[in-house]
């Protein structure tokens, strides 16, 4: 472990080589997470911020000579600029009130299961707090943002618009390290269809076909929206899915269309207080289970 004479200059060697990697790096504060930059308040308008104050995604750099100048001022921790990256990095973390309830880790593997996927292997950092880190390169398809929560408890992301603290910072005492080995993997197709927000042409496209509907139709949708919103606490996924599994009748009737459903469903189930993977998958084996037993019944 470094001792606090040497922070400040192993501090620096860790930020040159995440730089030499063409990720960008910023400083935090010593022995901390948060940015070690002046704010818009403060800002003097010169240097960097000579047309204007540059937030800390904008002034992160991978310039060896910004870098040694940045931390031959003090011993700063080193952010790790996510999106400029080309990263997106999964944060898996520890319950804080010391609870027995799963933690981060555990969360993410219950959710590879329910998908059917292998846990995915790639650079990983420990974090002081005990947490995990997993680095992954970032689709070029489309430009991801940071999530709380959405895959599962005490499961984040950062991507665009967010940082990690990089391994080689020390807080507490206790330091980010690598752990295993340190390739990074592309992020798999799955998870990333995971965190892809919801297009709003879909619930256009849905509310269009919603106005086409049987009035008998539409008002069944209402009804178990309804009913899903209203879910108490412990029958919410129920709740969801016995709806999903009777509007998935009118789906295979061609009475109401499976976008207006599933739009509708994950509204409500959202509303209710599951989250956004909860609701897709519950609505999609249910629907799916629905119209493949409900289909071409009452042909001649």
């Amino acid at each position: 472990m470094t001792q606090p004479s040497d922070y400040r200059e192993h501090l620096m060697a860790a930020a040159l080589f995440i730089a030499g990697r063409r990720w960008p790096v910023f400083p935090l504060r010593p022995g901390g997470k948060r940015p070690a930059l002046h704010g818009e308040a403060s800002c003097p308008r010169t240097g960097p911020c000579a047309d204007g104050h540059r937030k800390w995604e904008e002034r992160a750099t991978t310039d060896p000579d910004r870098v040694r100048r940045a931390w031959s001022a003090g011993a700063f921790n080193i952010g790790l600029a996510t999106g400029p990256a080309g990263l997106l990095v999964i944060d898996l973390d520890v319950p804080k009130d010391n609870t027995d309830a799963p933690d981060g880790a555990a969360n993410f593997r219950a959710l590879c299961e329910r998908h059917g996927q292998p846990v995915p292997t790639t650079r990983t950092v420990r974090t002081a707090g005990g947490g995990t880190h997993l680095y992954f390169t970032a689709p070029a398809s489309c430009r991801l943002h940071n999530t709380a929560g959405k895959l599962a408890p005490l499961v984040d992301t950062r991507a665009w618009g967010g940082y990690v603290v990089a391994a080689g910072s020390v807080i507490g005492g206790l330091p980010y390290e690598t752990v295993g080995p340190a390739l990074v993997h592309p992020l798999p197709g799955w998870l990333q269809f995971l965190l892809i927000p919801p297009h709003p042409v879909v619930r256009a496209r849905a509310a269009a076909a919603l106005r086409n509907a049987p009035a008998y139709a539409r008002a069944a949708l209402c009804n178990e929206e309804e009913n899903v919103r209203n879910a108490p606490v412990g029958c919410r996924n129920a709740t969801l899915l016995r709806a999903a599994r009777a509007l998935g009748r009118l789906v295979a009737s061609g009475d109401l269309s499976r976008s207006a459903v599933e739009t509708a469903l994950r509204r409500a189930g959202q509303t209710a207080g599951l989250r956004d993977y909860e609701c897709r998958s519950t609505i999609t084996s249910a629907l799916n289970w629905s119209i493949a037993h409900n289909s071409g019944r009452g042909a001649a």
